[in-house]
């Protein structure tokens, strides 16, 4: 049986993986001003850097409404089974925007198979879960069967990010602006991770200085897991490919995973990342 794998703007899938995986994306909203872009369809990546660089303010985000996910949905096949992998709860209304859109056709069609499912996740750990789900269909799951399988690897996935820069931060008020400033006096840089309850974005350490910074994020992964060689890592870079291509080979030096994936984070991502900022995803044992 084929499903409809779904995810949501924030994924940061490059466009060649959309298309090998056949992810359907419901695009995410970026207000700068006055003016409002549409994820990877009004505004790529290139784009949103140069606008980035010139900016005063940062752009404001809106999760899809829910009648954007009811017409995601409605193009799909009725006898198509629909997986919705969400943008974590903890961050926006995403997820509840895609179950509010599923009711919606389900008043319709009430036959028709939506499972939306809340990643707790962003960024490199969506990719890390549809990569999973295409895993699992190639390997004959049903519909029942890989809805079951992806709750299961939502608690098991672990989201780390390391930011260079704390502007956006401070700029888009996630971050007091005298303890920000402090902070950039000191040449503290921050880690952070998705909580496990909830996909809550918080800060787990701060590390005095760069260097130091990504040392500490790379052996972090060691707390988290094991069995690299049957695993699959994922890591995304807001416009710093040379330093995500570095930082993740001194990962692979360290722990053997068996694939690893890199891609660009999207506006969405790097709107609080910010320059420099990487996100890592894997499954914890």
């Amino acid at each position: 049986m084929r499903i409809q794998l779904m995810t949501d703007g924030s994924a940061d899938l490059s466009k060649q993986m959309e298309e090998e995986l056949q992810v359907k994306v419901v695009p995410l909203y970026l207000n700068f001003g006055e003016k409002q872009y549409r994820t990877g369809i009004d505004l790529d990546i290139p784009a949103f850097n140069e606008m980035m660089r010139t900016a005063e303010e940062l752009p404001r985000s809106a999760a899809p409404n829910p009648n954007d996910f009811y017409n995601a949905y409605k193009e799909v096949d009725p006898d198509t089974p629909i997986i919705m992998l969400s943008l974590t709860k903890g961050v926006s209304s995403t997820y509840e925007n895609a179950e509010v859109g599923k009711e919606m056709l389900l008043q319709e069609e009430p036959e028709r198979k939506i499972e939306v499912i809340n990643t707790k996740t962003a960024s490199s750990g969506l990719i890390l879960l549809l990569h999973e789900a295409a895993k699992k269909m190639d390997e004959g799951y049903s519909y029942e069967q890989l809805v079951q399988h992806l709750h299961i690897k939502v608690e098991q996935t672990t989201t780390l990010f390391v930011l260079k820069t704390i502007d956006n931060l401070i700029k888009g008020g996630r971050l007091d602006r005298v303890k920000g400033t402090i902070a950039k006096t000191l040449n503290i840089k921050l880690l952070m991770k998705a909580s496990e309850e909830e996909g809550i974005i918080e800060v787990s350490e701060k590390v005095r200085g760069d260097k130091k910074s990504v040392r500490r994020f790379i052996e972090q992964i060691g707390e988290y897991t094991r069995n690299f060689e049957d695993k699959l890592i994922a890591m995304t870079h807001c416009n710093a490919e040379e330093r995500a291509k570095k930082v993740l080979e001194d990962v692979k030096k360290k722990y053997p995973f068996k694939d690893t994936i890199l891609t660009e984070m999207g506006p969405l991502i790097s709107t609080y990342a910010g320059e420099g900022g990487l996100v890592i995803a894997f499954f914890k044992d």
